[in-house]
C-alpha cells in the first residue's frame, strides 16, 4: 500500500459518558477524548489542526462547511456503517477518507422492548410512588399478550421488535412507504396502511430511517387517529415525529403515553418542553449505548486508525478516498 504520513493529533467527539478510553486499546495513538459537545463555529475551531476525527454516531453533526474548514483533517472514522449528519460528498471532494465500524442492531431492539414495558406497565411513576411512600398509586397498565403492536418499519430492528412481540403473544401490524404484504407476512406481521396502523394499535414502535420523505411522518393525523390510552414509542430519529403534535396529543391526554430515545436536538436542553409532558418516559439516545457495541465501535475506530498508520487497506471504507469500490449511502 501507498506509504501515508502517519497520524499527528485524533480528535474523537462527545464521549459523553467517557466510555471510549476503557473500551478499545488506544495505546501509541495520538487521540484526544472530548466529553462534552459543541457544534458550528466551536467545533471547526476545537479541530483545527488534527488530522483524523473519530465521530460517535450521528452525536456531531459534520456539514461541507465544517469539512471545508478544516485543511488538515484526512480521515473521518464514525461509529456504525451509516451517518446520516455526515457529509460524505464534501469529505470525498476533499479526498477526506471515510471509514465506519462494525456495530449491532440487538442494544437498540433491547431498548425498545425496555421502554415498552416501562410503559405499559407504569414501571418508572410506580417506582417513584413507592419511593414516597404511596403503594400502587397509579392506574393498572397494559397488558402486552393479546394487546396489538404497530412497528412502523420492517428493517433489521423493526424485524427484530417483531420476533419479540410475537413471543409474548401480541398481534402485529407492519407498515412502511414501501412495505408488501409479503415482506410483513415473513416477519410475523400484518400488511396496514398508515392511519390505519396507528388506529388499530395498542403501542405503535417507529423503526424508520430519517429522510425528505419520512420527516414529521408521523404528525396530527396519526396521532389523533390512535385509539384513547395507546401508546408511543420512539427509538429511531426524533424528526420522525411532529413534536409540537405530540405535545399537545400528550397535554390533551389523548395518548397514553410516549416513550422517546431520540429527539431532533441532542444533547436535550434542560428547558425542553418534552421534559414537562405528562405520560413520558425519556432516555438520552440510549439505543445503540451497550458495553459491547461500544467496543465493537472503538474495536473498529482503533483498527482503522492503526490500519492508516500502517499504510494498510482501511477497514470498513465508505468512500472512495477510503478505498471503497462502491459508494456508500449514509442514509440508508
Amino acid at each position: 500500500m501507498t506509504a501515508r504520513p502517519p497520524l499527528r493529533r485524533i480528535a474523537l467527539l462527545d464521549d459523553f459518558g467517557d466510555a471510549a478510553r476503557a473500551s478499545a486499546d488506544w495505546s501509541g495513538l495520538p487521540v484526544e477524548v472530548f466529553t462534552d459537545h459543541v457544534t458550528g463555529p466551536a467545533l471547526a475551531e476545537r479541530l483545527r489542526g488534527f488530522d483524523a476525527v473519530v465521530l460517535i454516531r450521528e452525536r456531531s453533526p459534520f456539514p461541507a462547511e465544517l469539512a471545508e474548514a478544516l485543511p488538515d483533517l484526512r480521515l473521518v472514522v464514525t461509529t456504525g456503517m451509516r451517518n446520516r449528519v455526515l457529509n460524505m460528498d464534501a469529505c470525498q471532494a476533499r479526498g477526506i477518507a471515510v471509514c465506519g465500524t462494525p456495530s449491532s442492531a440487538a442494544p437498540t431492539v433491547e431498548l425498545a422492548w425496555g421502554l415498552i414495558l416501562g410503559l405499559a406497565r407504569r414501571i418508572p411513576a410506580q417506582e417513584n410512588a413507592l419511593r414516597q411512600g404511596h403503594w400502587q398509586a397509579h392506574p393498572p397498565g397494559l397488558e402486552l399478550e393479546g394487546a396489538t403492536l404497530g412497528v412502523a418499519g420492517l428493517g433489521r430492528i423493526g424485524v427484530k421488535v417483531t420476533a419479540i412481540a410475537l413471543a409474548f403473544g401480541m398481534k402485529v401490524l407492519a407498515w412502511s412507504p414501501n412495505m408488501t404484504p409479503e415482506r410483513a407476512a415473513a416477519a410475523g406481521a400484518e400488511l396496514a396502511g398508515k392511519l390505519d396502523l396507528f388506529a388499530r394499535s395498542d403501542i405503535v414502535s417507529l423503526h424508520l430511517g430519517l429522510g425528505p420523505s419520512t420527516r414529521g411522518i408521523v404528525g396530527a393525523a396519526e396521532l389523533a387517529a390512535m385509539r384513547p390510552g395507546a401508546l408511543l414509542v420512539n427509538t429511531s430519529r426524533g424528526a420522525l415525529v411532529d413534536e409540537a403534535a405530540l405535545l399537545a396529543a400528550l397535554h390533551e391526554g389523548r395518548l397514553g403515553g410516549a416513550a422517546i430515545d431520540v429527539f431532533e436536538q441532542e444533547p436535550l436542553p434542560a428547558d425542553h418542553p418534552l421534559l414537562a409532558a405528562p405520560n413520558t418516559l425519556l432516555t438520552p439516545h440510549l439505543g445503540y449505548v451497550s458495553a459491547r457495541n461500544f467496543r465493537a465501535y472503538f474495536e473498529g475506530a482503533t483498527a482503522c486508525l492503526r490500519a492508516w498508520n500502517a499504510g494498510a487497506a482501511l477497514p470498513n471504507p465508505l468512500n472512495a478516498a477510503a478505498g471503497a469500490t462502491t459508494a456508500q449511502d449514509p442514509h440508508a
